[in-house]
């Protein structure tokens, strides 16, 4: 599964650095090419030389080699690998990924990557029960990196409890597991919509919400990552979007993501529609700003836009999949339902804005997902990228 694979391992200054030497180990045995990078703390529990003639290659701790001033390429380095695994990951070295501190080449290397980072938590019971430490592992996780999580054991100070770095074994299960999905959905059409539309009032005024596009975008990455090819449109947003595969159709109004959807919808395979598309727009736009006293605002006229989700599940075929998104107040599962079935959906992605943390502009989701046979999966809180990925879980099912 991983021959020919290129791993980065991190290590950081922690006692379980010494796991590090099986866990490059595994990966060799398993046909990768390993590269290791380690913090100066990390010498203290592990020497450089044990891990370079583990991985055939020289270990690299800082920005700079010999009296010549050699510089190691921390973007090439981050470039390079497919994954990226940071075992041991230190509270510390936890918490200045969190906070984009960058004062060693490891750290410069993670800022880089591309590919996927996976962390493998190593420290003491306190150390991990700690709420900033708790904190800073669920901001890192809402930026996509994945957490491997800490076994339950004797640890270093005699406590015993969850801290204990997951074992060599275990993490390359767990990387091999996600590179299996890898390819899932290899050659797929996929269209995603994303983020908010702005319906015109005037010029300079419009009729809006509050969607950051954050949930819409982590799924057209995830699709990407699996080797689909994704169309994203995508309303105004300020995140970035520069996802290899993904291919991006940017609008402003419903009316515009109509078009753009109905265009593209023909030539896919499956559409995941997780725009908060608006439902009214201005009955007249004004070419220009509108001044004070021109017009009441109290009583702007306004009319339906285009029901986007709808159209596609007339014009759906029966080799195509639907998935529309539910954002309720109230009586949320019923809704959800009646709307899987009006618009003759696949799946149906409901979330409520009653739950803390979840819906509009924040990092985290939480969600349940409604098959066509009314199954209700239910999911904890779990960063967008997190919830992406149950989401194409559900997705994969369908198309198999």
């Amino acid at each position: 599964m991983l021959r020919g694979k290129n791993i980065l391992i991190g290590v950081t200054g922690s006692i379980a650095a010494y796991k590090s030497a099986f866990l490059v180990r595994e990966f060799i045995k398993g046909g990768a090419n390993v590269r290791v990078v380690i913090t100066n703390s990390a010498k203290d529990f592990i020497t450089p030389l044990t891990l370079s003639t583990l991985s055939k290659h020289p270990v690299l701790s800082d920005f700079t080699e010999g009296s010549q001033g050699v510089w190691n390429n921390h973007v090439e380095l981050g470039l390079w690998a497919d994954a990226f695994i940071i075992a041991p990951a230190s509270a510390n070295t936890i918490a200045k990924m969190a906070n984009g501190v960058c004062d060693n080449l490891l750290l410069a290397t993670y800022l880089s990557a591309k590919c996927p980072v996976y962390i493998a938590p190593a420290m003491d019971l306190d150390m991990y029960k700690h709420l900033s430490t708790k904190s800073n592992l669920e901001k890192i996780k809402s930026f996509g990196n994945i957490i491997i999580p800490p076994g339950n054991g004797e640890l270093a100070s005699g406590l015993i409890g969850e801290g204990r770095m997951a074992e060599p074994g275990e993490i390359y299960a767990f990387v091999v597991e996600s590179f299996s999905g890898k390819d899932s959905l290899k050659g797929k059409k996929i269209l995603v919509t994303a983020g908010p539309t702005y319906e015109a009032i005037d010029p300079v005024r419009f009729i809006g919400n509050h969607s950051s596009g954050k949930m819409g975008i982590a799924i057209a990455n995830e699709l990407a990552q699996r080797g689909a090819l994704v169309s994203l449109v995508c309303g105004p947003v300020f995140e970035t979007i520069d996802t290899k595969g993904v291919s991006v159709t940017h609008v402003v109004s419903a009316d515009e993501m109509y078009k753009a959807c109905t265009k593209l919808f023909g030539k896919m395979d499956a559409a995941i529609m997780a725009a908060a598309v608006a439902d009214y727009k201005p009955a007249k736009v004004s070419d220009k700003k509108i001044k004070k006293g021109e017009v009441d605002f109290n009583s702007i006229a306004l009319i339906g836009t285009k029901d986007i989700l709808k159209e596609l599940g007339r014009l759906k075929s029966k080799n195509q999949l639907l998935v529309g998104f539910a954002l309720e107040t109230d009586n949320e599962i019923n809704n959800a339902k009646k709307k899987l079935k009006e618009k003759n959906l696949d799946l149906v992605v409901m979330n409520s804005l009653k739950e803390k943390g979840a819906g509009f502009s924040h990092n985290s989701n939480k969600i349940s997902i409604i098959t066509k046979n009314n199954k209700v999966f239910n999911f904890e809180l779990k960063s967008k990228s997190e919830v992406a990925k149950d989401i194409i879980k559900e997705l994969t099912k369908l198309f198999k």
